[in-house]
């Protein structure tokens, strides 16, 4: 419950009331889902919805994404509400009545229950929209999982009119108990480089080695000392994840590979951290490649800065969880080092990423994210709709106050 100058709005019972209709349109969303900057069903849902409320609704930004602007009864900064939207390449196993009807795809890490709580709280603060002393800008974003929708949204006008003042989003987490918030300043969240390595040897007989530079065998060397670079080469008080994930190099078993391409990503809070693991990458490439008469290419492509949250712009979000989940329930997290583009807007406007924990063990509602299995528990939505429409409150009030200070 929010007492200022508008007077008593209890918006966590209100968010409550909405429960029925969050969970229906989280459940629709989660029986079609849709891959990155595909979400046309998605978006002309989510501008549908927006549109009846009487905002003024952008489509196509960002290829797929939906932007809507809801103005205040009183002149003030805009505030920004992101929900991404898109869903994974995942088969899903469930037995749940609202499972996937799209093959080998799935909402495995929640973005259906963000834009469920997108949507409403669209709808929870429209209803006072002559109240606010400022403007709510809502973002619905695409192909957060590819890493490029936030920067194809910002490169396509979404903050530009009006630029926002503060930017606020919410992740769902299932590692954390039902209704938990983490809201904390600094780094949350790591940024992502995705790396291809190319190995060149000289292919040829199974049988005549001698004859031949075998690739499989020198990646075989970089594969064992790239292990050495964040244990051996970056500060054990720093942070820093190096991991290839795919091999991919040879075509029978009596032919010596000629080519080997290993695929994987580094995670890092720290530029400085990053650019030495980089560095010794390619040291070590060198030296390895050249010892063994092969030679490398490597791409190293930035996928999303960290996620480095805003001091003053975590306290709103921090006060604001508190008035609604109280304060025991406001938690500290490790920061984790998954990604997310939210970063992009942050280069752009203070703002903040918060946690909100939906997962359930007693219900079997705890599977990890990007799993097959995942899902949460529904009863997290309302929160997260007050959550997001009390931190947007909270803002623009404050801004309001201290300008009238």
């Amino acid at each position: 419950m929010y007492k200022g100058t508008m007077g008593t709005l209890e918006l966590r019972s209100e968010a409550e009331a909405l429960t029925s209709q969050l969970v229906s349109w989280r459940r629709d969303l989660h029986q079609h889902p849709e891959l990155g900057f595909r979400e046309t069903r998605t978006a002309a849902l989510v501008a549908r919805v927006l549109g009846e409320l009487g905002l003024e609704v952008r489509t196509g930004i960002g290829r797929t994404g939906v932007v809507a602007l809801l103005q205040g009864g009183r002149p003030g900064p805009t505030v920004m509400l992101r929900a991404d939207m898109d869903a994974l390449p995942i088969q899903e196993i469930s037995e749940a009545p609202y499972v996937s009807q799209v093959p080998g795809v799935m909402h495995a890490c929640g973005h259906d229950g963000h834009v469920a709580i997108g949507l409403g709280a669209a709808t929870l603060l429209a209803r006072h929209a002559a109240e606010l002393p400022g403007r709510v800008l809502f973002v619905f974003q695409p192909s957060e999982e590819a890493d490029y929708g936030a920067a194809t949204m910002i490169a396509d006008g979404a903050l530009a009119d009006p630029k926002p003042d503060a930017a606020f989003a919410l992740h769902l987490w299932n590692t954390m108990p039902l209704n938990r918030v983490c809201a904390q300043a600094g780094p949350m969240l790591a940024a992502s480089d995705v790396i291809r390595i190319t190995v060149y040897g000289k292919g040829g007989h199974g049988a005549l080695p001698h004859e031949t530079v075998d690739a499989i065998a020198a990646t075989g060397q970089i594969l064992s000392a790239l292990q050495t670079i964040v244990s051996r080469n970056v500060d054990p008080q720093e942070t820093a994840v190096l991991t290839i994930g795919t091999v991919h190099g040879g075509t029978a078993f009596n032919v010596i590979a000629e080519t080997v391409e290993l695929r994987g990503t580094i995670r890092t809070f720290s530029p400085a951290v990053r650019e030495t693991v980089l560095t010794r990458l390619r040291v070590l490439l060198e030296g390895i490649t050249a010892a063994m008469g092969a030679r490398y290419e490597l791409t190293a492509e930035g996928a999303a800065p960290a996620v480095i949250n805003d001091p003053a712009m975590t306290e709103v979000a921090r006060h604001a969880a508190m008035q609604v989940v109280g304060p025991t329930s406001v938690v500290w997290h490790a920061p984790l080092m998954v990604s997310e583009d939210f970063a992009e807007y942050q280069k752009l406007v203070p703002g903040s990423f918060i946690l909100l924990g939906s997962g359930n063990p007693e219900l079997g509602l705890n599977a990890s994210h990007h799993n097959p299995r995942f899902d949460f528990d529904e009863r997290v939505l309302p929160t997260g709709v007050a959550l997001l429409a009390t931190t947007a409150w909270r803002f623009l009030l404050e801004r309001e106050t201290k300008i009238a200070g």
